[in-house]
């Protein structure tokens, strides 16, 4: 089958479905991991940190999280920190290595498409007296290895590059990053929010000496991530007080969300290679299935080979039309997409990703994000495709712009 089909199976004046395509915003806890986030709510209330027998099944639920999650990355459980997520984890690992390199240098080289929590990190770092270098994207969203080490200085005291894009799906370099930042002997840090669970990951060969990740991008739980630190390399604390995480990360464990990670975690891995495969799949008829439906779309950054796309998201624009009016309108026809980041969808503005690749203002907002889970059917994405079609239709009519113009 060249596409996904002509039949219109759900009818929307007959019944309202929502279909959810939003999964790199957040992704629903898998049944196995509700679960056991029940059972430690309602059994497994104690604290770990404290002495008594009660309190030996809670330590006992911690350290095989933080074994599984080591495993998972191929390091030691000592170098994993658990965070409230990876605003945290970011914020974390980017300020405590700033402050602790302060006396080698104080240059930073970062991306300009990463993701808010680092990139105000960085700016508060700017302001307080640190140079931040931003390496710009090529017109695919990559960030080529050569500009970063072109970057590298005498005085550079950390790398901070994100893994993979969570706006276009883009996966970096981080491999050739990671050689770089060794031989220069600086820090690297990368956000892995988006990646993590989703491809496979190894600290030895990806050379990173920092790595964030968060749970609800993983079929995990909200409110929950970790930060892998390598052993030695930062041991200044975000949150002082009660001594918990090894003395880094203060704050009474969350053993129920912790549980939940452990348990998104190894259903992860398990299946993390058919997932993706699977994901990919679908991804690739939705987009001939849209492109057919809607030739005048543009594709930002694009699909191209797999080794460079996480398999779930698809970025594209509509020429003349508001990608926010997009995004409403499908909304009220049961579609959930989104126009970017949904941590900076507040501010209305063009994605700050689309423009550091070079595409225009117009162009960036009138864009909607696609990305499909391990959940979404190929029956959800063919009538994704129709009401596309049908919502852009709509919008044409409304706003008279041209739609095989190619102006934006």
């Amino acid at each position: 089958m060249s596409h996904l089909g002509s039949q219109r199976l759900f009818h929307t004046k007959k019944e309202y479905i929502v279909i959810y395509l939003d999964h790199a915003a957040t992704t629903k806890p898998r049944p196995e991991v509700i679960r056991k986030m029940m059972d430690c709510l309602e059994q497994e209330y104690g604290n770990a940190s404290a002495n008594y027998q009660f309190a030996s099944v809670p330590r006992r639920i911690l350290q095989e999280a933080r074994e599984r999650i080591a495993a998972s990355l191929s390091v030691q459980p000592e170098e994993i920190f658990f965070t409230s997520g990876g605003t945290e984890s970011d914020n974390w690992a980017i300020r405590s290595a700033a402050r602790e390199r302060s006396n080698r240098g104080r240059h930073i080289i970062t991306s300009a498409i990463e993701h808010p929590a680092v990139l105000e990190t960085m700016r508060e770092l700017e302001r307080n007296g640190y140079e931040i270098t931003w390496i710009l994207p090529d017109e695919t969203g990559a960030i080529q290895a050569s500009a970063v080490e072109a970057a590298v200085r005498r005085d550079t005291i950390l790398i901070s590059i994100m893994y993979a894009n969570n706006e276009t799906g883009r996966i970096q370099p981080i491999r050739e990053i990671g050689d770089i930042a060794r031989r220069h002997g600086v820090l690297f840090h990368t956000d892995a929010v988006q990646a993590y669970g989703q491809i496979p990951i190894t600290a030895s060969e990806d050379g990173f000496d920092l790595l964030s990740a968060s749970g609800h991008k993983l079929y995990g739980p909200k409110g929950i991530g970790f930060l892998y630190i390598r052993s030695g390399t930062i041991t200044t604390p975000l949150l002082t007080g009660g001594g918990q995480e090894s003395g880094v990360r203060s704050g009474t464990e969350n053993i129920p969300a912790i549980a939940g990670l452990s348990e998104a975690v190894a259903l992860g891995m398990e299946d993390l290679a058919e997932r993706a495969g699977a994901e990919w799949k679908k991804k690739e008829r939705f987009a001939e299935c849209v492109r057919s439906r809607c030739p005048y779309i543009v594709e930002n950054g694009g699909i191209g080979e797999r080794r460079d796309w996480l398999p779930g998201i698809w970025n594209f624009s509509f020429p003349g039309l508001s990608g926010e009016a997009m995004q409403v309108w499908l909304d009220m026809a049961g579609i959930c997409v989104s126009t970017g980041s949904a941590c900076a969808s507040a501010s209305r503005k063009p994605s700050h990703v689309l423009l550091a690749m070079g595409i225009d203002q117009a162009q960036a907002d009138s864009s909607i994000r696609i990305s499909i889970g391990r959940e979404t059917t190929e029956e959800e994405l063919q009538e994704t495709a129709w009401r596309i079609q049908e919502t852009a239709e709509k919008l044409y009519r409304l706003t008279g712009a041209d739609r095989n113009s190619g102006n934006f």
